[in-house]
């Protein structure tokens, strides 16, 4: 289990990054919300309604497990999972920047979109890359 190329780097930093952000997320959402842009309510002042922190807690969890993921898909040099990803993430750039530009995510918000669109950009060139060798 190691890391052989280009495109296994780059799945293994996104990796990490997904996985300690979710992790953080886990520990301390409302750090999470601030980070992003959103307003931090106190939870005392929420609503029962307000269900802010465990979507929060949901999407930590799954930023943890992609994470996972991605590490694991690196030392295991799964290119068939690499290529998969990079249409997905940039679809995930497009929601993410479309919601953000329509008003609805803070501006703080692009970032993710951004992040996902250069890690799609950089496994999807790294991968053409390597098999033009």
């Amino acid at each position: 289990m190691k890391i052989r190329d280009a495109s296994g780097w780059t799945m293994f930093i996104f990796g990490i990054l997904a996985f300690l952000l979710g992790l953080l997320g886990l520990i301390r959402p409302e750090l999470v919300l601030s980070l992003l842009g959103f307003e931090v309510v106190d939870r005392a002042q929420r609503a029962a309604s307000d269900y802010t922190i465990v979507f929060m807690t949901a999407s930590s969890m799954a930023s943890f497990n992609m994470g996972a993921y991605y590490v694991l898909a690196a030392w295991n040099d799964l290119k068939k999972f690499y290529r998969w990803t990079v249409p997905f993430r940039m679809v995930t750039f497009a929601v993410f920047t479309s919601i953000t530009l329509m008003g609805i995510a803070p501006m703080r918000f692009l970032g993710v979109g951004v992040w996902e669109l250069a890690g799609a950009v950089a496994t999807g060139y790294a991968l053409y890359s390597e098999n033009r060798k």
